[in-house]
């Protein structure tokens, strides 16, 4: 919740305790002040008053902003008045080791009061164990919703589903239908559609809102419903479902088992979730950071890092034993040395962009073979004509830094190769990876700059020794 700035008459800023944000929406630095020192007097009622009229996504900030020992004890002073949707918005780490922290009692409190998507979000990263103590203080329904969900594989759309949905038999008329959402007590707090099933809970048909609100009451739901209704399974993965949302405008999409029974609804804002964290997921992969948060300490980002680090170690003795053959060459003309990291860091840019393009592109499903073809083709001449421009830009840089026509010649000529090499490896190796079933975002840029390092140092000091033989 952004609470406006308190403006004094003379125009001047006057920073307010009791606004959360500022104008740059950062947390107030005096709101968080207030709320520590509420915390410290364990005033119950003032951090009540503080934290309850937050929306969920702010209460996540103001946990993130506290340190550990604060983040527990705010939760237990606050008790039943905690919204425990708040720890939906925090890293994976905050909201883990919070829970650690907490009595499975409290939690099991705690999560009773949110629907079934967020209480499974919450419950899926907890340790069996635990969360079989959390559960077995449920009440049984909540209890058997929840291990449901549960069953399902690790981000897939059953996990994600809510599985409160209004469901209606075809016979029914509008009026009947209106009477039904007037006197039921137990509806989803939101919903967009209407599903109309047969009595086994198969999806016939479903009736957008703004649809069935413009409906005489004596039109028959079968009548009026969409019969060409589009479903996705609940164990397929998360990432696809969010792709049928972006790709034919969804707002809402129920949700079938193996049997094709109707057992949740997937709703657009937990897809944007979906769509945001996979991004993010991908992003870190390229980056070689694993599933890193901001908030993970030195150890846990160390731990996340050095794998590919050492991977990248061998790499690099890689290339280092691709100038080790060249050893009397660079010998020979100093230079060299001082030239070589150049070819090797242009191919390494440009290699990153390709690889880049290519890895997005598998990750929307954009490339079939008739687009890969043609994108492998415009990457390998993109390479060959960005090699050629920056061959003569390096060049006559060379020349005229040196003195030597001929060591510009080397390098343009190694840069031509090498720029083209990192084109085709740009899109080669990520494609290769997913056909190997292997996630292309986290091997594809080890692999790629191994690549233009060596394709890099082999093509300039082979030049080089070359020029040197002829000249």
């Amino acid at each position: 919740m952004t609470i406006e700035p308190d403006i004094s008459e003379s125009g001047e800023f006057r920073p307010d305790p009791f606004a959360l944000r500022g104008v740059d929406d950062h947390l107030n630095p005096l709101w968080i002040d207030r709320l520590r020192t509420a915390l410290g007097a364990e005033d119950v009622g003032d951090l009540a008053d503080m934290m309850e009229p937050l929306h969920a996504s702010d209460a996540g900030d103001v946990l993130e902003a506290l340190e550990a020992d604060e983040r527990v004890q705010l939760v237990q002073l606050l008790g039943d008045r905690f919204d425990y949707l708040a720890l939906t918005e925090v890293d994976d780490t905050i909201r883990s080791d919070l829970i650690d922290e907490l009595p499975s009692a409290d939690v099991a409190r705690g999560v009773a009061a949110l629907e079934n998507d967020d209480a499974v979000y919450i419950l899926e990263d907890i340790e069996a164990k635990e969360r079989e103590e959390i559960l077995a203080q449920l009440p049984a329904f909540e209890r058997l919703s929840l291990r449901r969900s549960l069953d399902f594989p690790e981000d897939s759309a059953g996990r994600r589903m809510q599985t409160d949905f209004i469901a209606i038999p075809p016979f029914w008329t509008v009026g009947q239908t209106i009477d039904y959402l007037r006197g039921e007590d137990d509806l989803p707090e939101d919903f967009f559609q209407l599903y109309v099933v047969d009595p086994g809970y198969r999806v016939l048909g479903l009736i957008p809102l703004d649809k069935f609100l413009r409906a005489k009451r004596e039109l028959r739901i079968e009548d009026l419903m969409t019969r060409d209704a589009l479903t996705v399974a609940a164990t397929v993965d998360q990432e696809e479902a969010a792709r049928d949302f972006e790709r034919y405008d969804l707002v809402e999409v129920g949700v079938v088992d193996e049997n094709q029974r109707l057992v949740g609804v997937l709703t657009v804002d937990d897809m944007v979730d979906v769509i945001n964290e996979e991004a993010t997921e991908d992003i870190k992969r390229m980056g070689g950071v694993g599933d890193e948060e901001i908030s993970d300490n030195v150890f846990r980002a160390v731990r996340s890092r050095t794998p590919w680090l050492v991977v990248n170690l061998f790499t690099a003795i890689l290339a280092s034993l691709v100038i080790s053959l060249f050893d009397a060459t660079i010998e020979q003309m100093v230079v060299l040395a001082a030239l070589m990291p150049i070819v090797a860091s242009m191919g390494g840019n440009a290699g990153t962009q390709t690889m880049t393009v290519t890895v997005r592109a598998l990750a929307t499903r954009d490339l079939d073979r008739g687009r890969v073809a043609r994108l492998i083709r415009r990457e390998m001449l993109g390479g060959f004509l960005n090699g050629c421009i920056f061959a003569v830009l390096i060049g006559g840089l060379t020349t005229l830094r040196y003195g030597n026509p001929g060591l510009g010649a080397v390098i343009g000529g190694a840069m031509i190769v090498n720029m083209v090499a990192a084109g085709s490896a740009g899109i080669l190796i990520p494609l290769a990876l997913n056909r190997l079933r292997v996630d292309p975002a986290v091997a594809s840029s080890v692999f790629v700059t191994t690549v233009t390092d060596v394709v890099g140092f082999f093509s300039f000091l082979s030049f080089a020794a070359l020029w040197f033989q002829l000249f």
